[in-house]
């Protein structure tokens, strides 16, 4: 029978050449010498221990283990602090600093300014590379939880119910325990009583405390009024396929020819279309004369394509009909074999058998309509837009319907609208920028350059979210979420810096 040597796994103490264990096309070894190259004075406005005080970790060698803890996944700070420890690699990268765990997640939760300097200065490197081709930028974001209840969201209406409930129930509480008392029946004990009475007082006091420093709700960009957060005001409640969070939404500009993110923002807010025009204006420096601008149909506006046009930027910004319109989906709907669970927004479904536009006769002058009844029904108002088509209105008067025997095949709800309306369109388009926009993604060259958008964007996402193990920012506040936000696109675009190298 073969022998074999024993293998030891058992712990033991090795000399170990710590700048051998960075290997060279690594990613590991390009984030150690690029780190190295960099300004980081931006860094040095925090300490204040020229004179005085003990020296602090470099900020080199903290955001080393930061970005080498992303890249593999490991967010936690108490993570970062274990590898910074136990792994050999980390220990190489930190030269054995072993940052304590606070320092860590003080050092990202505070450094988004300095870390978005440091993320044009990479940049820049990409730049001459020769990495961004600037021929077509891809927006697209993802939505993700953050360290907030979204159980304490509400307008304050809804908090100062709250409070009201959790005071009424105190006060209820104290009634039936000294009932019970003067009854003799038993009864929880005190400490209990104590505790729990205590519990509710403080949840309805920190909830006046609240009300009383935020005088306002907070107003979203159509005056409407926006829930907060006790816990994180900045972040918002969003749908997403996975049901709703409370958290930010990450959005990325990836320029088309090496995926290389050229701007990344968090936001507090669940609408895309509120954040594409400032999303465009932070990455301005880094457009070029003719870089063209794509994103899917959560984005388009007609108020953003109308800003778009003002800032002279070319864009394919898609719309929610626009599969439907193009040939090569025709077939698409036998794919289709369930609504979304989170929210269906297929267009409802005319009941079968009702009149149409086509069953009225439309005066020549446009001056009134012919119900299948016989009945006149009068132009309402003046001309609309239905559809990006304009559009003439016809109304009949309650009078004409409330005895019509054709009814019930005339009106979807017989039982609860008053009057027929009808409308004709002219089948002259609108010129509105949506209608514009429409016009060039349908054409063969607009679905050829928007259909690159998919191969640009989506596998950084996949980058981030699987390969990174992004799932969550944990973080509160815009500014930190922010941050946070650009250390992990900072890792992807060190990681294109590294295979560039490594392939040439």
């Amino acid at each position: 029978m073969a022998r074999y040597k024993h293998v030891d796994h058992s712990p033991r103490l090795l000399p170990v050449d710590l700048d051998a264990q960075l290997v060279p096309g690594s990613f590991a070894h390009a984030l150690h010498h690029r780190v190295d190259r960099l300004d980081l004075s931006a860094f040095d406005a925090h300490y204040r221990n020229d004179d005085n005080g003990a020296p602090a970790h470099s900020p080199s060698m903290l955001l080393k283990a930061v970005l080498l803890g992303y890249s593999q996944g490991m967010v936690s700070s108490r993570a970062i602090e274990r590898a910074c420890r136990d792994n050999v690699l980390f220990v190489a990268l930190t030269g054995d600093a072993k940052p304590h765990f606070t320092t860590v997640a003080d050092f990202v939760s505070r450094s988004r300014d300095a870390v978005a300097a440091v993320f044009g200065q990479v940049l820049a490197v990409l730049d001459s590379e020769g990495l961004i081709g600037r021929e077509m930028f891809a927006i697209d974001g993802v939505k993700l939880p953050t360290n907030a209840s979204k159980h304490l969201s509400g307008t304050r209406a809804e908090f100062a119910a709250r409070a009201d409930k959790l005071e009424r129930k105190v006060r209820e509480m104290l009634d039936r325990h000294r009932s019970n008392d003067g009854a003799g029946v038993d009864r929880p004990s005190d400490a209990t009583i104590a505790a729990r009475l205590e519990r509710m007082h403080r949840r309805a006091t920190e909830l006046r405390e609240w009300l009383a420093a935020n005088p306002k709700d907070r107003v979203g960009p159509n005056g409407g009024v926006r829930k907060s957060n006790l816990t994180d005001g900045e972040s918002a409640k969003m749908a997403t396929d996975k049901g709703v969070i409370q958290g930010y939404c990450g959005v990325a500009t990836v320029d088309g020819k090496e995926q290389v993110i050229v701007e990344a923002s968090a936001f507090g807010t669940g609408s895309e279309q509120e954040v594409l025009l400032p999303v465009i204006d932070a990455c301005k420096p880094m457009l070029g004369e003719s870089t063209e601008i794509t994103a899917d149909a959560g984005y388009r506006s007609e108020e953003n394509l109308r800003g778009l046009a003002e800032r002279d930027i070319d864009a394919l910004i898609a719309d929610n009909g626009m599969r439907q319109r193009d040939p090569r989906f025709a077939d698409q709907t036998k794919h289709h074999d369930k609504p979304d669970p989170l929210h269906d927004k297929s267009a409802s479904r005319r009941r079968s058998g009702l009149f149409g536009a086509d069953d009225f006769r439309i005066a020549d002058d446009h001056s009134h309509a012919i119900c299948p009844a016989g009945k006149r029904l009068y132009r309402n108002g003046k001309d609309c837009t239905i559809g990006g088509y304009r559009a003439i209105k016809f109304r009949a008067p309650a009078s004409a319907c409330a005895d019509c025997t054709l009814r019930a095949k005339c009106l979807r709800k017989p039982d609860t609208t008053p009057a027929r309306q009808v409308a004709l369109l002219t089948r002259i388009k609108t010129a509105n920028h949506t209608q514009r926009m429409r016009e060039r993604i349908d054409s063969p060259a607009g679905r050829e350059r928007y259909g690159r958008r998919f191969a640009t964007v989506e596998p950084v996402f996949a980058n981030l979210r699987h390969n990174k193990r992004l799932n969550r920012f944990t973080l509160r506040g815009q500014r930190k979420v922010d941050g946070q936000w650009k250390l992990f696109a900072l890792v992807h675009n060190i990681e294109k810096l590294a295979n560039h190298r490594k392939v040439a």
